[in-house]
């Protein structure tokens, strides 16, 4: 019983911390908005989502370990998200390709997807507790 709802939970779970890992790429884009040279990262969130549920179509390949001399892949972005930057769409003169408007928009639209899959995972869990009481 207790692995089925893992099974169903797995794919919101991954979705979840994907999610958060994308908003603390956006919020990082917003603080280092003032900063010279600093370029604006982001993750393709279809493609890393089927990468971290073991999909091979995402298209990234990952560094193993051929030998046990070799040093382990350092700097791996977490689920196998690629992370991407994002082009620069007005010019500056510091090189800083932060765009204040997109980020804050990519931000407030990843929080409000993140806030309704919480709320269909709260749903899943109160069908579940109904299910389980007497």
């Amino acid at each position: 019983m207790i692995n089925r709802i893992d099974q169903e939970l797995g794919f919101s779970q991954t979705a979840l911390n994907l999610r958060a890992y994308r908003q603390e790429l956006l919020a990082s884009n917003i603080a280092n908005a003032d900063t010279p040279h600093y370029k604006a990262r982001d993750i393709d969130f279809k493609t890393a989502l089927a990468g971290a549920l073991g999909n091979a179509q995402s298209g990234a390949l990952g560094l193993s370990q051929t030998a046990p001399g070799h040093l382990p892949a350092a700097g791996t972005n977490r689920f196998g998200a690629e992370l991407q930057y994002r082009g620069e769409q007005q010019a500056s003169v510091d090189g800083n390709t932060v765009n204040m408007d997109v980020e804050r928009a990519a931000f407030a639209e990843n929080a409000i997807q993140m806030e309704a899959m919480l709320t269909f995972v709260n749903g899943r869990f109160k069908t579940l507790a109904n299910a389980l009481s007497p």
